[in-house]
């Protein structure tokens, strides 16, 4: 007879079966966002895809991520984890099949949206359910396979990319995920228990909870989800047209100012309903304040220029798509060595050292290659710069979500791991957003009788302009974060944030502690 998940034989007969459905399906989010890189010459070759088309296929991947991430979050905690994962790696597997067969860049980018949405409920979950699965000395030896392998994503994302496309064909980028999920939602099914968070047990009068059982979806901050994801959407669609368009033109205005109301309205939100997705309490605190920035700025130097590495490499050195991933592997491979041989050294040190330090070391990576990199250069040119970068991105990585929640009272500690999350995410579209649209005002005017030559020097220029900038960014966010943060976080506002529960208590608040030491090494 088949023992049930959960029970005492089916936990003894197979002890890591549920860190294999977690890791795979984590794994597949992450390879995910960085697989698309080495093919998307052959996707604009395949669609007749513009730039802008492309920058959406990239973007809106990690934005529907970063809108959804905190509100998958408290779904999962009420509706069950286990049964928001596999809905996850369900619905992530259908919007692979339609980027697979998608006719047009309209409909990949619609599909790529979706395919965010599933990435959003599976990354939300994916740590819960190894908190619930796991204890004591397995809990721990789970949590490092789940960030190694986060860690691996990164490094074989562009390379896997690369072989599918030049091997296959650009759609199997998409479909192979298909066998994968289903292999995940498999042992899910027959070996992951389900759990549940705080919001399924509210601590409130007989009243309030039996409303609560008749509505639970009602403990869900939907206006905050819905205001955010506005505001997020808007400001990304008006810095790419602004970029395409010009910045007085009308709709880009437009989505500008509908970002500026829609962040008014989430502030309004937040301060106001019972359970927030984020406690605006907690940006009064220096330095949790500063880390969130942090997060988003050191996501937005460090990966979306490989983007237009990538591009560079293939349209205008003519490597082949495997060739461009392996071009820019040296930053992953050199943030996961790091992370794995030092991360467990740096949690002792104070945490601004290592996100400061990690951040002026990605800074400098970034001017190096804007230094190296000129006409006529090869994509050796890119290695030292690349190595550099990891070497930061190896160092503050590992310590950004810890430090986070340690700046954050511990009945916060959720909620600070899914704020960190989702600012990271988002720092990754904006940066794809603000440096495609700098990127693309250096390609303006060269039309399709342009000289290689005047293509290559294009390029560069677009390629240099956006290193700059990353270097700046990151620079000066180091300098910020060794300035503000301390050990600890701020103690004098601690009595001020004590009071009241949400979902980041308990085990989700260890969930995000353990998941930070372990996998935040993971980059992207």
């Amino acid at each position: 007879m088949q023992s049930a998940p959960g029970t005492a034989a089916g936990r003894t007969g197979g002890k890591w079966w549920p860190l294999a459905a977690v890791t795979l399906g984590n794994f597949l989010l992450l390879v995910d966002v960085t697989i698309v890189n080495t093919a998307l010459p052959r996707i604009a070759d395949g669609l007749h895809a513009s730039f802008t088309s492309l920058q959406w296929v990239m973007d809106i991947y990690a934005l529907a991520l970063a809108a959804l991430l905190m509100v998958a979050g408290s779904a999962a905690d009420l509706f069950g984890r286990r049964r928001l994962y596999v809905a996850g790696l369900t619905l992530f597997a259908l919007a692979s099949l339609a980027c697979g067969l998608a006719p047009d860049a309209g409909l990949l980018v619609a599909a790529r949206a979706v395919q965010g949405v599933g990435a959003a409920a599976m990354f939300a979950t994916n740590t819960p359910l190894l908190m619930a699965a796991y204890q004591g000395r397995d809990r721990g030896v789970a949590f490092g396979v789940w960030g190694g392998t986060s860690g691996a994503a990164a490094a074989i994302g562009p390379v896997l990319g690369g072989v599918l496309t030049e091997y296959a064909d650009w759609r199997a980028i998409f479909l192979v995920n298909l066998p994968l999920t289903a292999v995940a939602v498999w042992i899910t099914l027959r070996w992951v228990r389900e759990s549940h968070g705080d919001l399924a047990r509210p601590r409130t009068n007989s009243v309030t909870t039996n409303s609560v059982k008749r509505n639970p979806a009602a403990l869900i901050d939907w206006p905050g989800a819905a205001s955010f994801t506005a505001c997020a959407g808007a400001l990304t669609y008006g810095l790419m047209r602004g970029g395409e368009q010009g910045w007085t033109e009308r709709g880009t205005l437009v989505s500008l100012v509908g970002a500026a109301l829609a962040l008014l309205v989430f502030l309004v939100v937040e301060r106001r309903v019972r359970r927030p997705l984020l406690d605006l309490g907690l940006l009064r605190r220096p330095s949790f304040a500063v880390l969130m920035a942090a997060a988003l700025l050191l996501q937005a130097a460090a990966f979306p220029y490989l983007t237009f590495v990538g591009l560079w490499v293939q349209n205008v050195l003519g490597l082949s798509p495997v060739q461009a991933g392996l071009a820019v592997t040296p930053m992953a491979l050199m943030s996961l060595l790091v992370g794995a041989l030092g991360g467990r050294h740096l949690q002792r040190v104070a945490p601004q050292l290592p996100v400061g330090v990690g951040l002026l070391l990605v800074g400098a990576g970034a001017l190096l290659q804007y230094a190296l990199l000129g006409d006529g250069a090869g994509w050796a040119a890119l290695v030292p710069g690349l190595a550099v970068s990891g070497l930061g991105i190896g160092t503050a990585m590992p310590v950004l979500v810890s430090a986070a929640l340690g700046a954050a009272p511990p009945q916060r500690a959720g909620m600070a791991s899914g704020a960190v999350n989702t600012f990271r995410q988002l720092g990754y579209a904006l940066g794809i957003a603000l440096l495609g649209t700098v990127f693309a005002d250096a390609l303006h005017g060269l039309g399709p009788g342009a000289s290689r030559e005047a293509v290559g020097a294009g390029y560069v220029t677009g390629l240099t302009h956006i290193m700059l900038i990353s270097g700046v960014v990151a620079l000066a966010a180091g300098l910020l974060v060794l300035a503000v943060v301390r050990r600890g976080g701020d103690d004098a506002d601690r009595a001020g944030q004590a009071g009241g529960g949400d979902r980041g208590a308990g085990a989700d608040g260890a969930a995000g502690a353990a998941s930070a030491r372990a996998g935040a090494a993971a980059g992207v």
